[in-house]
């Protein structure tokens, strides 16, 4: 596993045991040379200037829209939308298709595992338009079953929203399932993959989902880019949900035509050299292949289950499934603040999430207020799990006098 850090600068200039990719990946030396290429040979505005360098960076920015089209396998390129992030990408379902397909006593379904970005918009959306927002609830096991998937899913329901892993519990939950049984209700499904992109092959055709979104910068690539796929015949019914250069087609004093797909969803000048630094990043995942990524995280993450098991002192809130659990291990040290936690392992020069990871409503329902997360990726070695060990039982040795039994 050396070689592959050895692609990451950051770890050569820290000496730190990084273990939140969950919240945001380290970039390789391949992506970060992608972008200063770019800015050193091709920086010019795409899409608006009839002279060559322009039209150089219009190729490039396209052919990694192409790119990206190839990978999920969509059907057709301008399915492609950029956008600064997955929360972005949301936003615009919610205000674009939400708002004008949604009337009262609608249904929009969503799971209590969530991110806030994927669950306060609905919250919105349906107060607006008289619609309601329902949940399905998971089991003692951390998963969503078959019987509340069902039970949820409705006639009433018009849009379903899922997340393909939990950012928390690291639950893969059957989207493919979720996906047949809404369509069969005639509702869309939104799919939110990125907790699950970064670690695993995804095909929107074979999942037939009807939007999915993702973060670049969950999968190696710079902060600030995005991406929608959405169904075209989908988007091509949606009202744009930014307005200005770029996405029209004329304006007049009192009226305006928009751009085709996929213009008709990027105004303003677009974050050219994080599309550049997404591509780069795909190259690389591609390059080293999803198979090896999930034989390195399948060892690290099931090493990690085993050490961490067996700590008396700490609870884990995972699914004993290890064939439905992914890269993200939530935890306490029982009595210990999770903050208070971080802090003492940072302090060993381990770096884990506390808080309460964007996902209030599923600490709530766990009874719980935050945890501690750890999150792997590709580049974590056995001997991270090892440090993480380590500077756990230093922290107990610190706050076990004062936890009240």
């Amino acid at each position: 596993m050396v070689h592959l850090k050895k692609d990451f600068p950051l770890f050569e200039n820290n000496k730190i045991t990084y273990l939140d990719s969950g919240a945001t990946t380290q970039k390789p030396v391949q992506v970060i040379n992608a972008v200063e290429e770019f800015y050193k040979k091709y920086n010019a505005n795409p899409h608006r200037g009839a002279y060559s360098l322009s039209m150089e960076a219009t190729e490039i920015y396209e052919n990694t829209r192409t790119k990206i089209a190839k990978f999920i396998n969509a059907k057709h390129r301008e399915e492609i939308i950029f956008s600064k992030n997955a929360t972005e990408s949301l936003n615009l379902i919610a205000y674009s298709y939400g708002m004008e397909n949604l009337k009262k006593d609608d249904e929009v379904v969503i799971s209590i595992m969530e991110h806030h970005s994927n669950l306060v918009p609905w919250q919105k959306v349906t107060k607006t338009t008289g619609s309601k927002l329902e949940y399905m609830y998971i089991n003692d096991e951390f998963e969503l079953s078959d019987e509340e998937i069902e039970s949820k899913i409705t006639d009433k329901t018009k849009i379903v929203g899922i997340t393909h892993v939990s950012n928390v519990t690291g639950t893969i939950n059957n989207v493919n399932k979720i996906i047949k049984y809404a369509h069969k209700k005639g509702a869309v499904v939104i799919v939110d993959a990125s907790q699950s992109i970064p670690h695993m092959k995804i095909d929107v055709q074979d999942l037939d989902a009807d939007f999915l979104v993702f973060s670049g910068h969950k999968m190696l690539a710079p902060l600030g880019i995005g991406v929608l796929y959405g169904k075209r015949e989908l988007l091509n019914k949606m009202s744009p949900f930014l307005m200005g250069g770029d996405m029209i087609e004329y304006v007049y004093e009192q009226e305006t035509t928009f751009a085709p797909l996929p213009n008709k969803f990027e105004a303003g000048t677009q974050n050219v050299e994080g599309v550049i630094g997404l591509g780069a990043a795909i190259d690389y995942i591609e390059n080293l292949g999803y198979d090896k990524i999930q034989e390195i995280e399948e060892e690290i993450v099931s090493y990690a289950r085993q050490e961490l098991s067996k700590l008396d002192f700490i609870t884990l809130y995972i699914t004993p499934n290890e064939e439905n659990h992914s890269g993200v291990i939530s935890f306490n040290i029982n009595g210990v603040h999770p903050h208070d936690v971080a802090s003492i392992l940072d302090s060993e020069g381990v770096c884990v999430r506390s808080g309460n990871h964007c996902a209030q409503p599923l600490m709530r329902f766990l009874g719980i207020d935050s945890t501690c997360r750890v999150s792997f990726y590709f580049y974590n070695t056995k001997h991270d799990v090892d440090k993480l060990v380590v500077a756990l039982n230093k922290a107990y040795d610190m706050f076990k006098k004062y936890i009240v039994k």
